[in-house]
């Protein structure tokens, strides 16, 4: 067992961090995680601190299901590894992408394009998006528009598509044709509009005006999370994805939901589009798929564009990986096993389903609440010098509501 002085001695040293400063992580080395149970985490130290972000909002049924890890434990003994290229399958990816078929069918998905993680699917759905309009003769529809506070991953693709600039200007030129229109976020908006309903309303005005001055038809498709995560837990007026959804077929123009962390159960509905009565034409997931267990994520899509593409030159080398699979496969069982009962937690900005965000005035009254909830036992995701909003993505099978929400009352 290495010693704990090495773990102190080492920490950031050779690592560099996502999302991170590596001087800065040398100077306030990260918490040194040694133990998870439960809904629990346990540092180097000895504390114990609920996981009030669920990992990173994947850790939907805690740190210690059984039937996952010995689904994976056995698929490791039976089989480690199959690649899925060339003629060549197995059985866990047959049988996860009949399961995901099922789950998502209520969404109009029709097909499985397996990935290795959220920012794989995303940048996946957009090849597939550029070239479903190839096929379709309409090769000026190339360009993409997303919301200004939306999240899409790492990759070069999704990293253009994030609204927040702090994912893209250190990269940028990043893919050419990408647009943001404002995100429904009443508490900070362009149009200083508190009222949801009216606020989104000029956010749909905001998405035409933008599809005139390009051209309806140079416009591939629209990304938008049903819920805006990592951006803030922004939750919408109930109908602004249904007309964002009727813009997209008033212009020819695709509907990507990035589900990446609303599916499965996380906004009280099995998915963020269902929560809204929306069928996307292709939908992103990753993160809850596996619980967190497997790096694993998919792409799906809908009839029409399955029924058009007849070769798509792409995939990894994780596709359809056997463990994965597995994984998936008994992390589905083991959700469909619950109720979609979320507490609320009272004394919060907003919350949908399990997470849940609250505002603050300055990134420094938010930094300093997320470090007093520390102290007092609750992991929440970290704000930054350009945040001032701390988020919460509480475990499916947390059980102390009142706890956190005291919690909550005595570090605002």
């Amino acid at each position: 067992m290495i010693h704990e002085n090495f773990l102190r001695e080492n920490n950031a040293r050779h690592f560099w961090h996502p999302m991170a400063h590596p001087s800065e992580m040398l100077e306030n080395p990260p918490m040194i995680i040694t133990k998870a149970e439960n809904t629990e985490v346990q540092n180097v130290d000895g504390h114990t601190m609920l996981d009030a972000v669920g990992g990173l909002w994947n850790v939907n049924l805690g740190y210690s299901c059984e039937p996952i890890k010995k689904a994976i434990n056995d698929q490791l003994n039976t089989m480690p590894y199959c690649n899925t290229f060339r003629g060549i399958t197995n059985d866990k990816a047959i049988e996860l992408s009949y399961k995901l078929k099922e789950w998502f069918y209520a969404d109009g998905m029709e097909k499985v394009f397996f990935t290795q993680g959220g920012s794989d699917s995303i940048d996946t759905a957009m090849r597939l998006v550029r070239q479903f309009w190839k096929v379709k003769g309409m090769n000026d529809r190339v360009k993409f528009i997303a919301l200004s506070k939306g999240y899409h991953g790492t990759h070069y693709g999704g990293a253009s598509l994030c609204g927040d600039p702090r994912f893209r200007r250190n990269y940028e030129p990043g893919v050419p044709g990408i647009f943001h229109i404002p995100a429904p976020y009443t508490y900070r908006n362009p149009f200083n509009e508190e009222n949801p309903e009216i606020l989104s309303e000029k956010c749909i005005q905001s998405l035409e005006a933008l599809i005139s001055s390009q051209g309806s038809d140079t416009i591939a498709a629209f990304v938008m999370e049903p819920i805006v995560g990592s951006g803030g837990v922004i939750v919408p007026h109930e109908s602004f994805m249904r007309k964002i959804r009727q813009i997209c077929d008033k212009y020819g123009i695709l509907l990507i939901a990035d589900e990446v962390i609303c599916a499965f159960g996380r906004t009280g509905e099995w998915t963020g589009s269902r929560l809204w009565g929306v069928k996307p034409d292709i939908m992103t997931i990753a993160k809850a798929l596996t619980g967190g267990y497997f790096p694993m994520g998919a792409c799906l899509i809908n009839e029409r564009i399955a029924k058009t593409l007849k070769m798509f030159n792409h995939g990894f080398t994780f596709s359809g990986h056997p463990v994965g699979c597995a994984a998936g496969l008994e992390t589905i069982k083991e959700v469909e096993k619950l109720e979609l009962n979320h507490v609320q937690i009272n004394g919060v900005t907003r919350q949908q389903g399990c997470m849940g965000a609250i505002d603050f005035d300055t990134p420094k009254q938010s930094l300093t609440f997320i470090k007093k909830m520390r102290e007092k036992g609750y992991i929440l995701e970290d704000g930054s010098e350009n945040v001032s909003t701390a988020v919460f993505c509480l475990p499916f099978i947390f059980k102390e509501h009142d706890k956190f929400e005291e919690a909550i009352k005595e570090c605002i």
